[in-house]
């Protein structure tokens, strides 16, 4: 990745506000809703990815480590989550608007990491979790072609990784042919036509 600032950011912007309009979409009603992660509800779902994608993204930037209380909270707790979320990923996609934050290295405690392949990772985060709270919400997510690329890189070079820690589930089937988006979500264990239309398909809520 020659320059990961050009490269990269401008699919961090777009992933964000994706993921801030299907936050918006979640109802309360919805949170209880069991997802296709194992063993997570809707709420445990959207707390994992308003932490690492909104507050953890911003800290990453910062080279700061998450407090307990941040790691800890229930996001969903606050009726205006969706909207702190939204507020809490503005600041994160400024905090990764300089080229010299994607220069070196961030302590991730037990390792370092590449600041330019971290905040690639963590925009994954927010475009396949994102696809996942839609999905167990009823709505539709939406990337371009070269925000599902970059995923899709993501996803492969690091597939064994995830999979080691049982962040992804076993590859589905799709055609060659299938849309970018859908091949990053089927390397990553997710049926890309998986939908929640019905509380057969993802459990009662």
């Amino acid at each position: 990745m020659s320059d990961p600032y050009k490269n990269v950011h401008p699919y961090m912007v777009e992933c964000a506000a994706e993921a801030a309009r299907v936050a918006r979409g979640v109802t309360a009603a919805q949170l209880g809703r069991a997802t296709h992660c194992p063993d997570w509800d809707v709420r445990a779902l959207v707390n994992h990815w308003v932490l690492y994608t909104s507050h953890g993204l911003e800290h990453r930037a910062l080279r700061q480590q998450l407090s307990e209380e941040l790691t800890g909270r229930d996001f969903t707790a606050d009726p205006g989550w969706a909207q702190a979320y939204a507020d809490q990923l503005d600041r994160a996609v400024a905090a990764w608007d300089d080229p010299a934050v994607w220069e070196g290295e961030v302590d991730l405690g037990m390792a370092k990491m590449p600041a330019a392949e971290l905040a690639s990772m963590i925009v994954k985060e927010m475009a396949v979790h994102g696809w996942d709270v839609a999905t167990a919400t009823g709505q539709e997510s939406r990337i371009s072609d070269g925000a599902a690329r970059l995923v899709l890189d993501v996803v492969e070079t690091h597939g064994d990784l995830y999979r080691q820690y049982d962040g992804f589930a076993d590859r589905v089937d799709v055609p060659d042919d299938a849309p970018v988006f859908d091949r990053a979500l089927a390397s990553s264990g997710r049926n890309p036509r998986q939908t929640a239309t019905s509380e057969a398909d993802l459990g009662a809520e």
